[in-house]
């Protein structure tokens, strides 16, 4: 290379020229750093340039195979850039590219292809079997990032705040399995309600793409599609915390966090902790919704889709005779020892609990019982609001049009309201994403993000899928395939948040397994948290945030859980998106 450089000066400076020009252009040229589907949408947003057009280079020939007009500059106020648009929808041939820009360089690499997001949504699928607690992760299946089992949770403790006349203080109770919830090594029914029912919906939604879907876990080749064999592995300890009376413990966890070690390696004692009202409906809902999904399956599963719903209907009594018991760390602390810190999943309002239980119980039971506690009439209006783990409701509407058809004894026009709920909700959605200069749909305001920012986008996707799956209409689709550019490298970071997929992805997670194996490679399909303006970490980062815009307040480091921690509740929209896109052709 030196040799051939030194050839002529002139062509030393042409090099040299272009090596300053490429300076960082990555990072000023920002897209789906996995790529595009060959018949679907592609755009690049180009940051403060003077440009007025790009091309497209194939990186096998490099040779420009498409050349368009950029767009006029308009301003992102969440990040303050200045955006110009490279539109290249009209080009679908398969292969490798960059974008290059005059005066400025060139892109990330990426590429084009027909199933371009299936490698992505398998990883972000198989982030839960990393995160399974219980058991060895063989290399056969885990790779360089195989471990030793952690955590057998088979003498677990009852807290002193969980006690009652037949499991009293300090006894023990079996409780394995199930999923690590975030970086920490805790487990928490709350989160694990809308995380297990999210992956549930999406094969609700696509069952016969799902049938035939193998991602190397140790169940591939049985008779359960894999997405629903790691569900299982999940509710299967989500079962075990339910208490004799019918109620939930709220979490499975240590007194405090563990540090930085292997899940072997990390042996404090467990506890299970009081029984609260959201946990109890949380799983309610989740059981009831698994009784549907589970009964198709009764000759290979036998008897455990009857057990859900049975668990199901238990816990709902149970939540009925305490209907506010709610989950106050301190207040707690205060009462019984030893304290705990960790992760609360606390919530001060349980109607939408109560009511997405209710839903997917009359779905599952057609009990009219339900159909009153629905109450739907009353909120559809301004009680459905985009989902996460304190905001649960709209989740059973989801519910109510995969199952329309099988809900005979419904009012037709309630059906319709639920409908109309969604699509306007979508609606809001799309209109952001034409009116971003991002061209996605976050930044509806500036709420959109907070601690977990990444999930809102997913959550928002799945609004809008589920408004193209009612309508059939385009616009839908390309919004939520927009909010998957997102995810993956058109935002106001430029990161990738999905580990191991893009140039430049997030690598230092705020995830013990991850920090803790020596590998110097993530974990690969883990979402970051994502930006974060509270930036509540800041003081244990050491100052260490550059940018603090709201869709800038990103930290890739492992001192930030406030913006770089993983957590099933921000994989699991990212999984829906990606397979139901991919389910759906990328069209």
């Amino acid at each position: 290379m030196i040799s051939k450089i030194s050839a002529t000066v002139f062509f030393f400076l042409l090099v040299i020229q272009g090596a300053f020009a490429q300076n960082g252009s990555e990072d000023k040229i920002r897209l789906n750093q996995v790529g595009f589907y060959s018949n679907g949408p592609k755009m690049a947003i180009v940051i403060s340039t003077t440009a007025k057009t790009f091309s497209l280079v194939d990186e096998a020939t490099k040779e420009s195979v498409f050349t368009g007009e950029l767009t006029s500059p308009e301003v992102w106020p969440y990040s303050n850039d200045t955006c110009s648009k490279a539109v290249f929808t009209k080009f679908t041939k398969a292969g490798k590219y960059h974008i290059l820009v005059p005066g400025l360089g060139k892109s990330h690499s990426f590429s084009i292809s027909a199933h371009v997001g299936m490698d992505a949504a398998k990883a972000s699928l198989r982030m839960y079997y990393y995160q399974r607690a219980s058991t060895a992760l063989p290399e056969k299946y885990a790779g360089i990032w195989n471990r030793p089992a952690g955590h057998p949770d088979d003498k677990v403790i009852i807290h002193p705040s969980a006690a009652t006349a037949t499991r009293p203080a300090g006894s023990t109770i079996k409780s394995p399995g199930g999923w690590y919830d975030a970086g920490d090594y805790n487990k928490y029914i709350v989160n694990s309600g809308i995380s297990t029912y999210t992956l549930m919906s999406v094969y609700e939604q696509f069952p016969s793409f799902f049938d035939t879907l193998k991602t190397n876990i140790p169940e591939s080749g049985n008779k359960i599609p894999d997405i629903l064999d790691e569900v299982l592995y999940n509710l299967r300890w989500m079962l075990t915390m339910q208490d004799e009376d019918g109620g939930l413990y709220h979490k499975l966890t240590n007194p405090n966090f563990d540090g930085y070690v292997m899940p072997d390696k990390a042996t404090e004692p467990r506890y299970v902790i009081m029984k609260t009202t959201a946990a109890s409906l949380d799983f309610a809902a989740t059981t009831a919704a698994a009784y549907r999904i589970f009964k198709r399956f009764n000759k290979v599963l036998p008897g455990l889709a009857d057990s859900c719903l049975a668990a199901s209907l238990k816990a709902w009594d149970w939540a009925k005779k305490n209907p506010d018991i709610k989950f106050v760390q301190g207040k707690m602390n205060s009462s019984f020892n030893p304290d705990i810190v960790t992760g609360a999943y606390d919530d001060n309002n349980l109607k939408d609990e109560f009511q997405w239980a209710a839903i997917e119980l009359y779905i599952s039971t057609g009990k009219y019982s339900f159909y009153t506690e629905m109450n739907l009439q009353f909120t559809l209006n301004n009680g459905f609001g985009l989902p996460n783990w304190q905001n649960v409701n709209t989740l059973g509407l989801y519910s109510i049009l995969a199952n329309r058809s099988d809900l005979e004894a419904m009012d037709p026009a309630e059906i319709d309201a639920v409908k109309d709920k969604i699509i306007k909700m979508a609606d809001e959605y799309k209109k952001s994403a034409h009116r971003s200069a991002y061209g996605v749909p976050m930044g509806v305001t500036a709420s959109d993000f907070n601690w977990g920012s990444n999930s809102c986008a997913g959550n928002q996707g799945i609004v809008l899928l589920q408004a193209y799956s009612l309508t059939g209409e385009k616009p839908y689709l390309y919004a939520a395939m927009a909010a998957m550019d997102y995810y993956l490298g058109r935002n106001g970071t430029s990161y990738s948040f999905l580990t191991g997929f893009g140039e430049k992805s997030t690598r230092n997670p705020h995830c013990r397994p991850s920090e803790g194996d020596g590998i110097a490679d993530p974990i690969p399909g883990f979402v970051a948290g994502g930006p974060n303006p509270g930036m509540e970490d800041a003081a244990n980062c050491g100052g260490k945030y550059e940018y603090k815009l709201p869709a800038t307040a990103y930290l890739d480091n492992v001192c930030s859980y406030a913006s770089n921690e993983i957590a099933i509740n921000w994989n699991a929209p990212f999984v829906y998106m990606a397979f139901a896109i991919e389910a759906l052709g990328g069209k």
